[in-house]
């Protein structure tokens, strides 16, 4: 085990907190000069992580897109993109899904210690499976992740997820952008879930940073004393 990485939440919403909307289909929430922003910033970090809920339902890949960027890492000695990782309550991931065949990237599932046999018969053969805990346990996860050498972690979403590091207090940096428009529909997903977070009234995050890119807004929370110290 290790010291946990630097962490950086990455995500979008629209106007009224939603991820999502409640039918099929993926919501885009960024632009294309976004894009380039979130590429940029994967680019730099060693491991990208996602739910379970966001590999079955966005089927991300979670590469670097640009040449410019995958040069330059292989330059420095890394993987073209940074690792893949992914949490799941019982392992039941398509082994085909986009997560597992495409890069040439280790990729990581960390599973709870009673569904470790069965994710391991299902998904050994594409992924490193590891052990998480009982339930699956964040700290324990970003130790394990500090022990493999990685130093900046990027968490990409979704909600649960999202909330899980929120409310453990466990990011040191949030990257939100705001979509200009409404989803108005209380059945869509919402930025977080119900949880106790360190960040109340009595307490609030710091706003390091307000950017406008195109038609969307980044907003930029320190959240440890570590922010910046990556």
């Amino acid at each position: 085990m290790g010291e946990r990485p630097y962490t950086l939440l990455s995500c979008g919403m629209s106007i009224d907190g939603y991820l999502d909307t409640a039918s099929e289909g993926r919501l885009v929430l960024s632009n294309e000069a976004d894009l380039e922003r979130v590429d940029a910033v994967r680019a730099g970090c060693d491991a990208i992580l996602v739910g379970a809920g966001t590999v079955r339902t966005d089927n991300p890949r979670l590469l670097v897109r640009s040449d410019e960027r995958r040069s330059d890492r292989v330059a420095r000695r890394l993987p073209p993109s940074p690792l893949k990782v992914t949490l799941s309550r019982q392992g039941r991931l398509d082994p085909g899904a986009r997560f597992f065949t495409t890069g040439d990237v280790e990729k990581l599932v960390y599973c709870p210690t009673d569904g470790l046999v069965e994710a391991r018969a299902r998904l050994g053969h594409v992924a490193t499976v590891v052990d998480g805990g009982r339930p699956v346990d964040l700290q324990r996860l970003g130790e394990d992740l500090g022990g493999r050498g990685v130093r900046r972690l990027m968490v990409e979403g979704g909600g649960t997820v999202l909330t899980a590091f929120l409310a453990g207090d466990l990011a040191d940096e949030l990257q939100l952008v705001v979509a200009p428009f409404f989803v108005g529909d209380s059945r869509a997903r919402r930025l977080v879930g119900d949880g106790c977070f360190p960040w109340h009234p009595d307490r609030r995050a710091e706003l390091a940073e307000v950017r406008q890119i195109g038609d969307v807004v980044l907003l930029r929370y320190a959240l440890s004393p570590r922010f910046g110290s990556d």
